[in-house]
């Protein structure tokens, strides 16, 4: 069954992959429906068992094909469309990780460590140049010019992941996987290969990468005859250091025919949103084709660094859509999610040569909130035991904690905003305010449903709305509720100095005579404009990197005053860290993203918690919504979460500015030293014998699980219910967290004996 855009495509596809296996059809029926979707059956003679199998995994390759300049090799004939899928696999693996640092590099980044702009601008030409001396094309060049050594390269990865009866049963037909040479002998055909027929130096770096992702799976999907997608786990041990200074915990790889994604996490149990990029231009697209996983790891890293709080480390996942793919969100994040089910699920058809069970959870991020529910439904289907908690922010009809119908996220964002202007002495209805990320967002709708200032400009997908006597906030708060753009904010509220630039705009004269030649560029860069000023800034939304260390500076006026005194940052990774410090360095107030935003992964955890500590039938009767009842204990349970969340900005505010005001270290700093202090505090916890004694688990359960859970379930039956590596997490983490919190960063070995001695008596 295919939709019935993909028709044409798919029937030439597997017409010629019929040609290609001598295959004939007696008959052939094409059955409409009216949801433009068509289901077509062919009949054939019998067939050899063998060669149906392999039949059936090559025509799951061929619904895979890509729009790519590979793809041509199966239409030529030259590979399978298994093949074809391998090699596009492998070139966009090497196109994402290969890398030419030099000698020369490491000396010019070491001399220019404490001239962070200079280093800036090194490192993106560091990128340039090897993105585009190893371009997509060029990678997919050199498979053109060798397409035997890229043959030997699929049988290498063919005999050393795929289940010994599909290698054997391959090995006397099509696809043959070279009898019974051994691995060893594959590799050391390879290289002489590459050595004799290889002259060019790129071409031998490419395959070199190609052999090195063969090296790296230590499980594929490949193999199974039914997938959506082609899902790898890669061994994060040859990230390179200079680049990537924390290595994660593992990677998830997907290839897709509408997209290319990734999944990172810091720790075996942790948690983070999935989030889909998409690309209104080719330009924009080869950008983030070029930066996909970099941008993938910076999220995971700081997500790490904000679940400091919660017993799950920090992961992230992206999912880049293809330029011709820009519609097809909804069945690429269904593509995505299935082949992690490939990966963390056992099968016959997967080689597990990593050899543990991985719990995985997922939670929305941006483009994918409205997907947690089939998420966990799938998930149930394909019988994963953690169903019910492996995605959250679900709608509370499935007992899920939306955050944004709650507000999760901007509750945390927004007490830092208090704690500043109560420790400025400064009232919120008094103050300016500017934010990214409009009244359609989660962010941006609730920072305009909760906060109280005067907001005289917010910029979002649709473009710039701008009033300087302030922004009509009941029609604010209206379009806010209804979830619609500021585009459809009513103007004739906006004074006569206001105005609504769109996206689609060009050469829009403004109030003070400014022409506006292209309103996208005007929105892409208006937190840099000289209208931008304003006492607050919170970026609820927008592309990471949007304040670097090249344009810092057009924060500043002519007179190197800031336009903003305060930045409390809610979307991630909008400023980079260089910059944060200068703007720092020069006046101004800046709170990231680690520390601000963390009441969402906060709501997430504790949704997680209850999905693990109430079977089936207490989830049903105590957490899910049915005919607009909400039960008693989800409202209790709810205000406990934001309860927890508000104490936890709290406590990482004050310990922050105390911190500031007694040795004057930027927050920026902080928020990394207390984050750094609270995960090794856990590490350290998680790995000793205190996670081991019950007393002290118990005690520390006590703590922290949410009363009305206690209450209802009962610590014993908490115990049995949840995994061991699970309570171990919470204890480790509750112990980290509040002796931080309590001690500051500087708590010693004394103070934690002490504190240990309170938490036990």
């Amino acid at each position: 069954g295919i939709h019935s855009g993909e028709n044409r495509e798919f029937l030439t596809n597997f017409s010629h992959l019929l040609y290609k296996y001598n295959i004939y059809s007696n008959r052939k029926y094409r059955e409409p429906f009216r949801d433009n979707k068509r289901i077509y059956t062919f009949y054939f003679d019998k067939l050899d068992k063998r060669l149906l199998e392999e039949f059936a995994r090559d025509l799951n390759a061929v619904v895979m094909l890509p729009e790519h300049p590979l793809s041509t090799l199966f239409y030529r004939e030259i590979f399978s469309a298994q093949e074809v899928m391998y090699a596009i696999s492998a070139a966009t693996f090497t196109h994402q990780f290969l890398t030419i640092l030099t000698d020369e590099y490491s000396l010019l980044s070491s001399a220019l460590k404490d001239q962070p702009e200079a280093k800036g601008i090194l490192d993106k030409i560091k990128i340039r140049l090897v993105k585009d001396a190893f371009s997509d094309t060029r990678i997919a060049q050199a498979v053109f010019d060798h397409p035997d050594i890229v043959l030997l390269l699929y049988r290498h990865f063919k005999v050393r992941l795929s289940p010994v009866e599909i290698v054997s049963r391959s090995a006397s037909g099509k696809g043959d996987t070279g009898g019974s040479k051994t691995l060893k002998d594959i590799e050391r055909e390879i290289e002489y290969q590459i050595e004799q027929n290889v002259p060019s130096s790129k071409n031998r770096k490419i395959f070199g990468y190609f052999k090195m992702f063969n090296e790296l799976i230590s499980k594929t999907n490949f193999f199974m005859r039914d997938k959506t997608c082609m899902a790898y786990r890669l061994n994060p041990e040859f990230l390179d250091p200079v680049d990537f200074p924390e290595k994660p915990f593992a990677i998830f790889f997907f290839v897709g025919r509408e997209f290319i994604g990734f999944h990172v996490r810091f720790r075996d149990i942790a948690r983070g949103g999935i989030r889909i990029v998409k690309s209104r231009s080719l330009t924009t697209y080869e950008n983030n084709l070029d930066t996909v996983f970099i941008e993938n790891y910076n999220l995971a890293l700081t997500q790490q660094k904000k679940n400091k709080d919660i017993p799950e480390g920090g992961s992230k996942g992206v999912i880049l859509l293809r330029l011709q793919n820009q519609e097809e969100s909804e069945r690429a994040f269904k593509s995505y999610i299935d082949g992690m089910m490939d990966l963390i699920i056992p099968d016959e058809k997967v080689k597990d040569l990593y050899g543990k069970k991985e719990i995985i959870f997922i939670g929305p991020d941006e483009g994918t909130a409205e997907l947690m529910n089939w998420a966990a439904l799938y998930a149930r289907r394909r019988n994963y035991r953690f169903w019910k908690a492996f995605s959250t922010g679900k709608a509370p009809e499935l007992g899920g904690v939306p955050h944004d119908l709650y507000g999760m996220t901007t509750i945390g964002i927004h007490e830092y905003v208090l704690g500043l202007l109560k420790k400025l002495n400064l009232d919120e209805t008094k103050i300016t305010k500017i934010q990214t990320g409009g009244p359609d967002g989660d962010l941006g709708s609730n920072e305009i449903l909760i906060s109280r200032d005067k907001t005289i400009a917010v910029i979002d997908g649709s473009g710039v709305l701008y009033d300087p006597d302030g922004i009509d906030r009941e029609e604010l708060r209206r379009c806010a509720e209804r979830r619609v753009m500021v585009e459809k904010f009513d103007r004739s509220k906006l004074s006569s100095k206001g105005f609504f630039v769109s996206v689609n705009d060009r050469e829009v004269v403004l109030p003070d005579g400014t022409v506006v030649h292209n309103g996208e560029e005007f929105r892409n860069r208006f937190h840099l404009h000289p209208l931008a000023r304003a006492d607050l800034f919170v970026p609820c939304g927008g592309r990471p990197a949007a304040i670097n260390i090249n344009n810092w500076h057009q924060l500043f006026d002519k007179d190197g005053k800031p336009k903003f005194g305060l930045i409390v940052e809610g979307a991630n990774l909008f400023i980079t860290e260089e910059a944060r410090l200068r703007l720092e360095e020069n006046g101004i107030i800046v709170l990231k993203d680690a520390s601000t935003n963390k009441g969402g992964v906060t709501s997430s955890s504790l949704e997680v918690l209850a999905s693990l500590a109430l079977n089936d039938e207490e989830f049903e009767k105590y957490m899910v919504v049915k005919n607009g009842n909400i039960p008693e204990f989800r409202k209790a349970y709810i205000n406990e979460i934001i309860e927890r969340i508000k104490e936890n900005a709290r406590a990482e505010f004050n310990l922050m500015w105390k911190e500031h005001e007694e040795k004057n270290i930027p927050f920026t700093v902080l928020s990394n030293s207390i984050s750094k202090k609270i995960n090794d505090i856990t590490d350290s916890v998680y790995n000793s014998e205190l996670v081991r004694d019950r007393i002290f688990i118990r005690k520390s359960l006590e703590n922290y699980i949410p009363r009305i859970l206690l209450k209802t379930i009962g610590i014993e039956e908490i115990m049995k219910r949840i995994p061991e590596n699970y309570l171990r997490s919470i204890v480790a983490t509750h112990v980290a967290t509040r002796f931080v919190y309590t001690y500051g960063i500087e708590g010693n070995e004394v103070d934690f004996c002490l504190f240990l001695k309170e938490l036990t008596d």
